[in-house]
C-alpha cells in the first residue's frame, strides 16, 4: 500500500471536517439547554387561581290569607322600600266569613240588650232562633267533618283538611251548647247569670269579627326592606294557599363572597384577615375583603387520594367574605377570582 501523501488540500478538508463536527456538537448543545429551559417553565405550576361568586341575602314574601292573586304593584328587577305594597290576594271565602261573623256580632249583641232588659217573649223567641240557627249550623259542620273524616280515611284528602273541619265542627258544638243554655235562661228569665252569658257571646262574636279582620288585613302584602324584587312565583290570576312564597326580594347593599377550597389554602385565609379580590364583571382588581365565615362542606366534598401511598384526602371548606368597602353595582352571581 502506498502512504497517502498529505497535500495543502488534504489539510483544508480535514479542517472543514473538524468545524463541521464542532458545529454540530454545538447545535446538540443548544438544543438541550432550550429545551431544559422549557421544560423548567412547563413543570413550574402557576400561582394557584380560586374562583368564587358574589352571593346575597334574599328575602321571601309570603301571606298568611289564602286567596287568589289580584294585583302585583311591583315587577321583577323593581328597585322597592320597606313599607311598599307589593301584591293583593282576594278571598270570597274569607269576605263570606267576615260578614257572617258581623251578623253573628249584631245577634250576639241584640241577645245581650234582651238579656239586660229582662226576659220577655221577645227575648224568648230571639234567644230559641240563635239556638235553632246554631243547631243548623252544627249540622252542617258535622256533616262537613264526617266527609272530611271520611275523604282522610281515603288518603284523598290531608290531615291539616280533616284538622280544619274537626276544629270548627267542635267551635259548632260549644256555640250550640251556649245558645241552648241561653235559651233555656231566657225562659226561666233574665237574671245575672243570664247577663253574663250574653255579654260572653257578644265578646266572642266580637273576637270572631276582629280574627276575620286581621287575617283580611294581610290581603295587602308589604314590602319588609329595601332591596330589589328578584323573582315573582305566581301569575295574577291565580290561586295561592297559607305561607305560599310570592315573590323574592334581595336586600340592598347585603352583599357577600363564597369560595370553596380546599384545606390547604387556609392557612392564607384565617377568621378576620384581609385578601384581595378581582371582579372581571366591573373591571376591579384590588377589592378588599375580610373572612368571617369557613365551614366544613362535609364528606361529599372530600377530594379522595388516588395513591395508596404519598396522599392523603383533602377536605373542602366554604369561606364567606365581606367586602371592606362597598362596591357599587355588585349583583350576586357575578364571578370573584382570589390569587
Amino acid at each position: 500500500m502506498e502512504n497517502m501523501s498529505y497535500t495543502p488540500d488534504n489539510e483544508q478538508l480535514v479542517k472543514t471536517k473538524e468545524r463541521n463536527m464542532f458545529l454540530a456538537i454545538a447545535a446538540v448543545i443548544a438544543a438541550v439547554i432550550v429545551l431544559a429551559i422549557i421544560g423548567f417553565y412547563s413543570v413550574n405550576t402557576p400561582k394557584q387561581v380560586v374562583q368564587g361568586q358574589v352571593e346575597g341575602t334574599s328575602v321571601r314574601v309570603s301571606g298568611l290569607m289564602p286567596g287568589r292573586v289580584a294585583k302585583f304593584y311591583v315587577q321583577e328587577g323593581q328597585m322597592v322600600h320597606a313599607g311598599d305594597t307589593l301584591v293583593k290576594i282576594e278571598s270570597a271565602t274569607l269576605d263570606a266569613k267576615l260578614a257572617q261573623a258581623l251578623a253573628m256580632q249584631d245577634a250576639a249583641n241584640a241577645q245581650k240588650a234582651k238579656a239586660e232588659a229582662g226576659a220577655r217573649k221577645q227575648v224568648i223567641a230571639s234567644a230559641y232562633d240563635l239556638w235553632q240557627q246554631a243547631k243548623a249550623s252544627l249540622d252542617i259542620h258535622k256533616k262537613t267533618y264526617d266527609r272530611m273524616e271520611s275523604l282522610f280515611k281515603q288518603n284523598v284528602v290531608s290531615a291539616q283538611k280533616r284538622d280544619e273541619a274537626k276544629a270548627a265542627y267542635d267551635a259548632a258544638v260549644a256555640q250550640e251548647s251556649a245558645a241552648r243554655s241561653q235559651y233555656e235562661l231566657a225562659k226561666e228569665g233574665a237574671q245575672v247569670e243570664d247577663k253574663m252569658a250574653a255579654s260572653a257571646m257578644a265578646a266572642a262574636a266580637r273576637g270572631t269579627v276582629q280574627e276575620v279582620e286581621s287575617i283580611l288585613q294581610d290581603q295587602y302584602l308589604l314590602a319588609q326592606c329595601d332591596g330589589e324584587v328578584a323573582d315573582i312565583f305566581p301569575n295574577e290570576g291565580e290561586l295561592v294557599s297559607t305561607g305560599t312564597p310570592i315573590m323574592n326580594i334581595l336586600k340592598a347593599e347585603d352583599r357577600w363572597f363564597v369560595f370553596n377550597v380546599r384545606e390547604m389554602a387556609l392557612k392564607d385565609l384565617k377568621s378576620g384577615s384581609e385578601v384581595t379580590l378581582e371582579i372581571p364583571a366591573l373591571g376591579l382588581d384590588n377589592v378588599k375583603a375580610k373572612v368571617y365565615y369557613i365551614k366544613d362542606m362535609g364528606d361529599y366534598a372530600v377530594w379522595r387520594a388516588t395513591k395508596v401511598t404519598g396522599e392523603y384526602d383533602v377536605r373542602t371548606f366554604e369561606v364567606r367574605l365581606k367586602p371592606v368597602q362597598p362596591v357599587a353595582d355588585l349583583r350576586p352571581g357575578m364571578s370573584v377570582i382570589m390569587k
